[in-house]
Order: C-alpha cells, then sequence, then structure tokens
C-alpha cells in the first residue's frame, strides 16, 4: 500500500513537471527553428519581453536571411553570436574583415531591455556601444553572465538543442572570439511554417 502511494506521488510529480516544460513552450509562431550541421536548435521567441526586436527577427526569418549566416564571434563559456546578414552570408559576400559590423535593410531598433536573466541559452540582441543600434545580429549564451541584464534586449531562450550550440565552433579568444572558417546557420525558419 505504502509502494502504490509512492508511485502514485512520483507520477504526479512526474506530470507536474512534464507540464511545465509545454507550459513555458512558445507558440508555433513565436518558435524559431535553426538548423545547424550537427541538427536543429529551438528557441523560443519572447514578444511579451521585446516585440519589436522579435517581429523584426520573425521578418529576417520569413525572408530567409539568416540562412548561411555565420556564427562569427563565439567565446567559449560565454556566448555564440550570428546574425549579420549583411556581411555574414558564407555562400553570398561573406568579409571577414567586416562580419560583425553589419545589419540588415531594417532600421536598427530602440533597446527594449527587461528583467529577463542572461541565463545559460538566453538569445540576446547583439549591438554597438548605442544601446538603440540592435538590428539582426543575436547571440545565445553558454553560461550566464549578469553583467548583460538590462544593458542588451533578451528576445528568447533556448527550448531544445543546446548541446548542439554548445558544439558551435568556438573562436580565438586573443581575438575576441573571432572564428576563422566558421559554423553557420543553415536554414532558419519559424515552427508555423512547417516546411525546412
Amino acid at each position: 500500500m505504502q509502494l502504490r502511494k509512492l508511485a502514485s506521488s512520483a507520477l504526479v510529480v512526474c506530470s507536474l513537471i512534464a507540464g511545465l516544460g509545454t507550459a513555458t513552450a512558445a507558440e508555433p509562431e513565436n518558435t524559431m527553428i535553426l538548423k545547424l550541421k550537427s541538427g536543429e536548435v529551438t528557441i523560443g521567441l519572447r514578444p511579451d519581453l521585446a516585440p519589436k526586436h522579435v517581429e523584426q527577427v520573425k521578418a529576417l526569418v520569413e525572408e530567409g536571411a539568416y540562412d548561411n549566416v555565420a556564427f562569427h564571434r563565439v567565446i567559449d563559456g560565454f556566448m555564440a553570436q550570428t546574425g549579420d546578414v549583411q556581411y555574414g552570408d558564407v555562400e553570398d559576400g561573406f568579409d571577414a574583415r567586416l562580419v560583425g559590423t553589419g545589419g540588415s535593410d531594417k532600421p536598427n531598433l530602440p533597446a527594449e531591455f527587461s528583467n529577463a536573466a542572461f541565463a545559460r541559452g538566453a538569445v540576446g540582441m547583439a549591438r554597438s556601444q548605442d544601446p538603440n543600434s540592435a538590428n539582426s545580429q543575436f547571440f545565445i549564451m553558454f553560461a550566464p553572465a549578469e553583467h548583460l541584464n538590462g544593458q542588451y534586449t533578451v528576445i528568447g531562450e533556448v527550448e531544445s538543442g543546446m548541446d548542439l550550440v554548445d558544439a558551435i565552433k568556438k573562436g580565438d579568444a586573443a581575438q575576441n572570439g573571432m572564428v576563422q572558417n566558421p559554423d553557420k546557420i543553415l536554414s532558419a525558419r519559424m515552427a508555423s511554417d512547417g516546411s525546412n
């Protein structure tokens, strides 16, 4: 009898944990899927935190702007940065001297800072010294970085495939993480699109 109660309690706890996972998953229209050489990374976007940034990222995904774009700056233990659609397309127009300085043909965005923490798996928008200069580039955190909290715009978090993010080719620490022959996003799509 006692064993049956324990088993039943364990089942309830497992059900609650499983329910938490699905309750926090983003809706398909706010789920971005990055196809990497080793598989797919699923990112739940957060329009509740950064509606303008999420809208712009989604528009760029729909245009195919992130396809073949390099992870040009990758710092072990910190983050992997990508999304320079102007200079980072390794199939068309890649410029090793300028990658990381470009954006897209869309306007820069005003900061949408929030209380969301830059924890492992958080996705934030890259910018210059000007807080209102984010455009198309984003980064995925390998580890927490409290010094970024409230200084950069959080747009989402990795829901699955963090092990694939961990495997992205790292850059040279002496060169601020710049990567020679970088890994790339093969393609990006929204889950609501359904196509590959």
